[in-house]
């Protein structure tokens, strides 16, 4: 790709019917843990019209009430208005929750088991996960995922406040960023959709959505004359949430990585407990990617890792800076301090992120990474002054 470029990202609002999935799917997983931090949730959610679907694979000593959690955690994302055909209180919910398969537990569990190598625990399945930092933004992440998250998450933020009670849960953002020098230099176009009452006009939401959200959102300096500004572009968006489109668990990794700037090895987070490497490692693969940034190693920051199911090591380590190493550093010294100060056993990784903790719902909604919570451990930069020294 060239230094001069323009990249664009997508976010998608609580009410978005896959986040609607995912926010059910993490609900339950919480619920798991806050009971039993050992439990193993693989928790998949379908949301159409007024029907809610809750599968999935789930072992726990937790005794609870799964119907409870799902409409709970609808009325909280807001689809409670008279008008709503997907309503907290009237959606019929199937439950298709078995336990998980006992040949996975043995691959996973800490324990030695017939034809097992080790009896340490494994990986919860084989896979590739990939972790990515830049320094675009404080955040040390992509600008464009960020500002769109920026705008879907103050969108939220007015529509509980009640600022305009004509808001509903539905919504989606997409910012599209010109790039000079591999640097942000201008947004050239922002589009912004929000479900509505049926009453409010056009000329009201998009008066609002400019003047509240955009322009109090997004670096001034980055708009200019020529950025193209799209708000609710069909015109009506009335039919929305799980009435208007089907949702699913996980279909979101883009919108929940890094708006497909740094690749994704495939695999969805929401609903899955840590011993689950398609969330865990890639929580551990944005750990040290941050680190490598935070620690003026390089720019940007790309780190691949794969794992085998039931093994307790990953059989591959694999890091890219793009050419962005600073002080002659090459990728494979920096990928030597990096295994030097991190472990990636699925075990060792749990423990270093603390992940055993009902913390998932915090992560749902506007990216699993680049967000400020002490919860959100992956996001700390406390390896800095470990892999300066590594790399000496």
């Amino acid at each position: 790709m060239s230094k001069n470029y323009i990249f664009s990202s997508e976010s998608v609002g609580e009410g978005h019917p896959d986040k609607v999935c995912d926010t059910i799917s993490d609900a339950v997983l919480d619920a798991c843990l806050a009971q039993d931090k050992h439990s193993r949730v693989a928790c998949e959610t379908y949301a159409k019209s007024n029907l809610v679907v809750v599968g999935g694979e789930i072992t726990t000593k937790a005794k609870l009430d799964f119907n409870d959690i799902a409409r709970a955690a609808i009325r909280e994302i807001g689809y409670t208005h008279d008008d709503d055909v997907f309503h907290a209180d009237r959606v019929l919910i199937m439950n298709a929750i078995t336990a998980q398969s006992r040949d996975i537990a043995q691959g996973v569990d800490a324990a030695a088991a017939e034809g097992k190598e080790t009896a340490e625990q494994g990986a919860g399945d084989q896979g590739l996960m990939f972790g990515y930092a830049c320094n675009e933004t404080p955040e040390l992440m992509p600008a464009p995922i960020m500002y769109a998250h920026q705008l879907g998450r103050e969108l939220t933020r007015l529509r509980k406040s009640g600022a305009a009670k004509w808001l509903r849960p539905d919504a989606k953002s997409q910012v599209s960023v010109q790039y000079r020098d591999d640097q942000p230099a201008a947004i050239t176009n922002i589009v912004v959709s929000t479900q509505h009452a049926h009453d409010v006009k056009n000329k009201t939401i998009r008066s609002f959505i400019m003047e509240e959200i955009i322009r109090k959102v997004l670096p001034a300096h980055l708009l200019t004359k020529k950025t193209q500004i799209l708000i609710n572009p069909t015109g009506r968006f009335v039919v929305g949430g799980p009435q208007g489109d089907t949702g699913l668990t996980g279909r979101k990794i883009i919108v929940d990585t890094y708006g497909g700037m740094g690749r994704h090895g495939g695999g969805a987070f929401s609903g899955k407990d840590p011993s689950k490497v398609d969330r865990s490692a890639a929580y551990m693969g944005r750990y040290v990617a941050k680190n490598i940034v935070a620690a003026g190693l390089a720019t940007s920051a790309e780190i691949q890792f794969a794992y085998a199911i039931g093994h307790p090591d990953p059989v591959s380590v694999c890091i890219n800076t793009f050419g962005t190493a600073t002080n002659g550093l090459t990728d494979e010294a920096i990928e030597h301090a990096v295994c030097a100060v991190f472990s990636f056993k699925p075990a060792d990784i749990v423990k270093q992120l603390n992940l055993l903790r009902p913390i998932y719902g915090k992560t749902t909604n506007y990216g699993h990474f680049g967000k400020s919570d002490p919860d959100i451990t992956w996001e700390r930069t406390d390896k800095v002054a470990a892999l300066k020294r590594a790399v000496k």
